[in-house]
């Protein structure tokens, strides 16, 4: 856990981001900071800032694959994207970290250091991972272990960049969209023909899905769930029509191609200073910030199985390649965008406990045994990995808080899940929710593992597979739902 004792000096910083100006405010400034024009009409306001994560040294922890890995550099700066929105009434604060994953005490943290700063509340805050898989460790999974010093700087940071976006609050106008590209989402998850699974980590061999089973597998039946093309996107100007920030939203899992040594915030990243150079938002003041959070994408990739492997790519290659193809479609939708002078905000959450999925006292003497015969430090191989995985999960609480989160934007509907989520749960929450449009972002407020459907749990496969990446109760997802939904329909009414 992280020690919380990051207070006086970020504090005093942190103090002054927010209140930059306050002794040199007319009175007409003073009311327009308040929301209100001198005649009384309410103003809408929003500031964004891009907050550079990039650790200050390296060797570092890159976590994401089965084995821990090293970074010796970074090939493109991490930032915590942040945007502040304020009706006069209501601030809500949005904040899209390039992290593989973010455990719930480091956002809890920073959203507290954020609250003393800007007096905006922790709950109306939303954090979330972008789930780039070449980012510092900075929750524990397989053989990663956290890098706690590197989550204490994490922590300054997102506080840091709420602040300094909070500070920037300016008179604006606000719009929303919907584009789509269906050629980057493809279903990793395939059904199979009988025989052609070998057995999970365990030894069982009743899993008939397969994660990634490889192009042209001549075992494949079908994709085992649908895609979710849709490119959401939210877009805020200055009153002069100056791009201030451009949040967008797309369930793809992530892209990779960076080389191990090196850390990259993926696709995300790619995506922000691309839709930047195409709304010709490059040469803003203050800087324009592109944003790309996680929709629902825990069983979608950009590999399309059931179609030949296309040309290898250099590094960054695809990124670039993925990046430029939902720019361009989120560009499209943002032609189309109708500005609103002001608009209201609402934000409601709610903790509720769900099971864990605990090995058994059998599965347990056997990971042992396991993890006894091992030749280390290095675990080798899926069984010796998930052996780790069943002790670590048995000191599991019976019981954990998930929270869940939804905001509102005018007529649009945000909501928030902790999980890798599947595609299916946020299109179900898209057609249910009272606000249209409603998107997902995934990996947000926390980390609570794979978010697969009753159903996509019966077929087995990678996501369902006991560990601290997959642990939650096989009925969790109904549960999540029905709670998202009530959510939604509470601020709604606000």
């Amino acid at each position: 856990m992280v020690v919380r004792k990051i207070r006086a000096v970020l504090l005093l910083s942190l103090g002054m981001l927010a209140t930059v100006g306050a002794f040199t405010a007319t009175s007409t400034e003073t009311r327009a900071l308040a929301g209100e024009k001198p005649d009384g009409a309410k103003v809408f306001r929003a500031g964004a800032y891009a907050m550079d994560t990039t650790p200050l040294e390296f060797p570092i922890s890159v976590n994401g694959g089965m084995t821990d890995r090293l970074a010796k550099s970074a090939h493109d700066p991490m930032h915590a994207r942040c945007l502040v929105l304020d009706d006069g009434t209501t601030k809500l604060a949005i904040v899209v970290v390039d992290a593989c994953m973010i455990e719930r005490d480091i956002f809890e943290e920073a959203k507290r250091l954020a609250q003393e700063a800007t007096g905006i509340p922790a709950s109306n805050m939303l954090m979330s991972a972008t789930h780039t898989h070449s980012a510092p460790t900075a929750t524990g999974i397989f053989q990663s272990d956290s890098d706690v010093k590197y989550q204490k700087f994490l922590i300054q940071r997102i506080a840091e960049g709420v602040a300094k976006a909070h500070s920037q609050l300016e008179p604006a106008r606000i719009g929303w969209a919907v584009g789509s590209d269906p050629t980057q989402v493809f279903n990793r998850r395939w059904k199979m023909k009988p025989g052609t699974i070998p057995p999970d980590p365990f030894g069982n061999t009743t899993d008939t899905v397969k994660m990634n089973p490889g192009y042209m597998n001549p075992g494949l039946i079908e994709p085992a769930g649908p895609v979710d093309p849709e490119v959401s996107i939210v877009s805020i100007q200055a009153r002069d029509g100056r791009p201030i920030a451009l949040l967008a939203n797309y369930s793809l899992h992530y892209v990779g191609g960076a080389p191990g040594s090196m850390l990259s915030a993926d696709y995300f990243a790619a995506f922000a200073n691309r839709i930047g150079e195409l709304i010709g938002a490059t040469e803003a003041k203050p800087a324009f910030v592109g944003i790309m959070s996680n929709g629902t994408s825990g069983d979608i990739n950009n590999n399309n199985y059931g179609a030949p492997a296309g040309e290898r790519k250099p590094p960054y290659g695809q990124i670039t390649f993925v990046a430029d193809s939902v720019a361009r479609a989120a560009y499209e939708a943002y032609k189309t965008i109708e500005y609103h002078d002001w608009v209201s905000l609402a934000a409601k959450e709610k903790d509720i406990e769900l099971g864990v999925r605990h090995p058994g006292e059998a599965d347990i003497a056997r990971a042992k045994e396991i993890l006894a015969a091992a030749q280390g430090p290095v675990l080798r191989g899926l069984v010796e990995v998930y052996a780790r995985e069943t002790v670590l999960l048995s000191k599991y609480p019976k019981t954990v808080p998930v929270k869940l989160q939804a905001l509102r934007i005018g007529d649009l509907g945000i909501a928030a899940i902790p999980c890798e989520t599947f595609v299916e749960i946020g299109l179900q929450l898209k057609k249910e929710s009272p606000l249209k449009p409603t998107f997902t972002i995934e990996l947000a407020n926390g980390y609570n593992g794979y978010l697969p459907t009753p159903q996509q749990h019966a077929w087995g496969g990678y996501e369902t597979w006991r560990a601290r990446s997959s642990y939650l109760e096989v009925e969790a997802a109904p549960k999540i739902v029905e709670t998202v939904l009530e959510l939604l329909n509470e601020v709604a009414k606000k």
